[in-house]
Protein backbone atom coordinates (compact mmCIF):
# COMPACT_ATOMS: atom_id res chain seq x y z
CA UNK A 1 0.00 0.00 0.00
CA UNK A 2 3.07 2.20 0.38
CA UNK A 3 3.68 2.23 -3.22
CA UNK A 4 0.38 3.65 -4.05
CA UNK A 5 0.45 6.50 -1.10
CA UNK A 6 3.81 7.39 -2.80
CA UNK A 7 1.94 8.82 -5.58
CA UNK A 8 0.45 11.04 -4.05
CA UNK A 9 3.11 12.26 -2.06
CA UNK A 10 6.26 10.34 -1.34
CA UNK A 11 7.15 11.51 1.86
CA UNK A 12 4.12 9.82 2.95
CA UNK A 13 3.47 6.52 4.81
CA UNK A 14 0.51 4.22 5.14
CA UNK A 15 -0.28 3.42 8.72
CA UNK A 16 -3.80 1.74 8.13
CA UNK A 17 -6.49 0.96 5.96
CA UNK A 18 -9.80 -0.26 6.14
CA UNK A 19 -12.20 -1.67 3.19
CA UNK A 20 -15.92 -1.21 3.40
CA UNK A 21 -18.47 -2.61 0.37
CA UNK A 22 -18.15 0.95 -1.50
CA UNK A 23 -15.08 2.49 0.23
CA UNK A 24 -11.42 2.42 0.50
CA UNK A 25 -9.62 4.39 3.75
CA UNK A 26 -6.53 5.26 4.21
CA UNK A 27 -4.79 6.52 6.99
CA UNK A 28 -1.59 8.03 5.90
CA UNK A 29 1.28 10.15 8.10
CA UNK A 30 3.91 12.63 6.77
CA UNK A 31 7.34 12.27 7.41
CA UNK A 32 8.18 15.97 5.59
CA UNK A 33 11.03 17.07 8.45
CA UNK A 34 11.29 20.36 6.55
CA UNK A 35 8.60 22.49 4.51
CA UNK A 36 8.69 25.41 2.96
CA UNK A 37 6.54 28.33 3.93
CA UNK A 38 4.41 29.80 0.98
CA UNK A 39 4.69 33.26 2.09
CA UNK A 40 8.45 33.73 2.18
CA UNK A 41 9.74 30.36 0.98
CA UNK A 42 11.87 30.14 3.94
CA UNK A 43 12.62 26.65 5.24
CA UNK A 44 11.20 25.14 8.74
CA UNK A 45 11.44 22.15 10.51
CA UNK A 46 9.81 23.80 14.04
CA UNK A 47 6.79 22.15 14.92
CA UNK A 48 3.33 23.89 16.14
CA UNK A 49 0.85 20.87 16.50
CA UNK A 50 -0.49 18.01 14.82
CA UNK A 51 -3.79 17.72 12.71
CA UNK A 52 -5.90 14.70 11.12
CA UNK A 53 -7.13 16.09 7.36
CA UNK A 54 -9.85 14.03 5.79
CA UNK A 55 -9.79 14.14 1.54
CA UNK A 56 -10.95 12.06 -1.09
CA UNK A 57 -8.47 10.86 -4.14
CA UNK A 58 -9.12 8.62 -7.40
CA UNK A 59 -11.00 5.48 -7.19
CA UNK A 60 -9.31 1.64 -6.77
CA UNK A 61 -11.34 -0.85 -8.53
CA UNK A 62 -14.83 0.87 -8.18
CA UNK A 63 -14.28 1.79 -4.58
CA UNK A 64 -14.16 5.55 -3.47
CA UNK A 65 -11.26 6.42 -1.52
CA UNK A 66 -10.64 8.34 1.66
CA UNK A 67 -7.36 9.27 2.97
CA UNK A 68 -7.09 10.73 6.32
CA UNK A 69 -3.26 12.56 7.06
CA UNK A 70 -2.26 13.12 10.05
CA UNK A 71 -0.03 15.82 9.26
CA UNK A 72 2.07 18.33 10.76
CA UNK A 73 1.74 22.01 11.03
CA UNK A 74 5.27 24.41 11.18
CA UNK A 75 6.19 27.45 12.50
CA UNK A 76 7.46 30.50 10.15
CA UNK A 77 10.53 31.66 12.15
CA UNK A 78 11.15 34.13 9.53
CA UNK A 79 10.09 37.46 11.88
CA UNK A 80 9.17 39.52 8.73
CA UNK A 81 6.23 37.14 7.20
CA UNK A 82 2.81 37.78 8.44
CA UNK A 83 2.15 33.81 8.63
CA UNK A 84 3.36 32.40 11.71
CA UNK A 85 2.05 28.59 10.94
CA UNK A 86 1.87 26.46 8.16
CA UNK A 87 1.43 23.10 6.82
CA UNK A 88 3.86 22.10 3.74
CA UNK A 89 1.30 19.64 1.78
CA UNK A 90 2.06 19.80 -2.31
CA UNK A 91 -0.08 17.14 -3.47
CA UNK A 92 -2.84 18.67 -2.14
CA UNK A 93 -4.19 22.97 -1.90
CA UNK A 94 -5.05 24.03 1.54
CA UNK A 95 -8.53 23.87 2.57
CA UNK A 96 -9.63 21.42 -0.39
CA UNK A 97 -11.15 17.87 0.24
CA UNK A 98 -9.90 16.62 -3.01
CA UNK A 99 -6.79 15.86 -4.79
CA UNK A 100 -5.42 17.96 -7.69
CA UNK A 101 -4.97 14.94 -10.04
CA UNK A 102 -8.80 13.95 -8.52
CA UNK A 103 -10.06 17.60 -9.44
CA UNK A 104 -8.67 17.17 -13.11
CA UNK A 105 -10.48 14.22 -13.49
CA UNK A 106 -13.83 15.72 -12.46
CA UNK A 107 -12.50 18.58 -14.77
CA UNK A 108 -12.29 16.35 -17.71
CA UNK A 109 -15.80 14.71 -16.80
CA UNK A 110 -17.60 17.28 -16.71
CA UNK A 111 -16.48 19.31 -20.06
CA UNK A 112 -18.42 16.84 -22.26
CA UNK A 113 -21.87 17.18 -19.95
CA UNK A 114 -24.06 19.42 -17.53
CA UNK A 115 -23.14 20.51 -14.10
CA UNK A 116 -26.22 17.87 -13.25
CA UNK A 117 -25.35 15.18 -15.40
CA UNK A 118 -21.62 15.16 -14.28
CA UNK A 119 -22.25 15.55 -10.92
CA UNK A 120 -24.74 12.15 -10.90
CA UNK A 121 -22.19 10.05 -13.04
CA UNK A 122 -19.06 11.02 -11.01
CA UNK A 123 -21.37 10.32 -7.88
CA UNK A 124 -22.00 6.79 -9.14
CA UNK A 125 -18.47 6.10 -11.01
CA UNK A 126 -16.10 8.02 -9.20
CA UNK A 127 -16.14 10.42 -6.92
CA UNK A 128 -18.88 12.13 -4.00
CA UNK A 129 -18.95 15.44 -5.39
CA UNK A 130 -22.13 18.21 -5.69
CA UNK A 131 -23.14 20.31 -9.09
CA UNK A 132 -22.14 23.74 -7.26
CA UNK A 133 -18.58 22.37 -6.73
CA UNK A 134 -18.03 21.22 -10.48
CA UNK A 135 -19.14 24.70 -11.41
CA UNK A 136 -17.00 26.41 -8.97
CA UNK A 137 -14.22 24.39 -10.37
CA UNK A 138 -14.61 25.25 -13.57
CA UNK A 139 -15.10 28.82 -12.82
CA UNK A 140 -11.61 28.72 -11.30
CA UNK A 141 -10.30 26.98 -14.17
CA UNK A 142 -11.45 29.70 -16.50
CA UNK A 143 -10.39 32.48 -14.74
CA UNK A 144 -6.95 31.18 -14.28
CA UNK A 145 -6.76 30.20 -17.89
CA UNK A 146 -7.77 34.48 -18.66
CA UNK A 147 -5.40 35.18 -16.44
CA UNK A 148 -2.57 32.88 -17.85
CA UNK A 149 -2.92 34.84 -21.47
Amino acid sequence: MDELITLLDENLICTGMDISSDFIYFFVTSTRKECVCPSCQSVSSRVHSHYNRNFQDLPIQDKKVIVTLSNRKKFCDNPSCHQTTFAGNCFIDNKTKKTKRLKETIMEVSLTQSYVSAAVYLTKHLVDVKKSTICNYQKKCIGNKYRED
